[in-house]
């Protein structure tokens, strides 16, 4: 599974030309289109007359920055090592093996879809109380 996190907005990123849509000003898609034209040569673009004006515009991405979370280095010492156990194989056939450990220690970013399948691994193992990631980060989600 390829990861498609980015600090910053992808030269591929796809654009939308409804510069006239309401929800333009917040689009990813719409600012990506003034973005990537100064830049890039080619550019990915969202087939017009697949894609909607308005709310119910099903390519629609908002450009707030949502929470990012890096590394889960102390769920283990809140753990028994069966429950550890638990939550590491069940993180590792969603993921993958080097994924999990390149999370674990924070190399990689984990998106609010993904704290969400850590948070759903704690709970599989047993473990109820809410335990924080190591660090957060506030990013724009390009690719959720």
């Amino acid at each position: 599974m390829p990861r498609r996190n980015y600090a910053t907005m992808p030269a591929d990123y796809a654009v939308c030309l409804h510069e006239d849509c309401p929800l333009a000003a917040t689009c990813l898609h719409q600012i990506a289109l003034s973005a990537l034209q100064e830049s890039e040569v080619y550019l990915s673009l969202i087939n017009p007359k697949k894609c909607a004006k308005g709310s119910n515009c099903k390519f629609y991405r908002d450009s707030k920055p949502v929470k990012y979370a890096y590394g889960f280095t102390g769920f283990q010492k809140r753990m028994f090592p069966a429950q550890y156990r638990t939550f590491m194989n069940s993180l590792i056939k969603e993921f993958g093996r080097n994924e999990y450990f390149a999370y674990r220690r924070g190399s990689l970013s984990l998106s609010p879809k993904e704290q969400e399948t850590v948070i759903s691994a704690l709970h599989e193992a047993g473990i109820t109380e809410a335990i924080p990631f190591d660090r957060y980060e506030e990013q724009i989600n390009y690719c959720d």
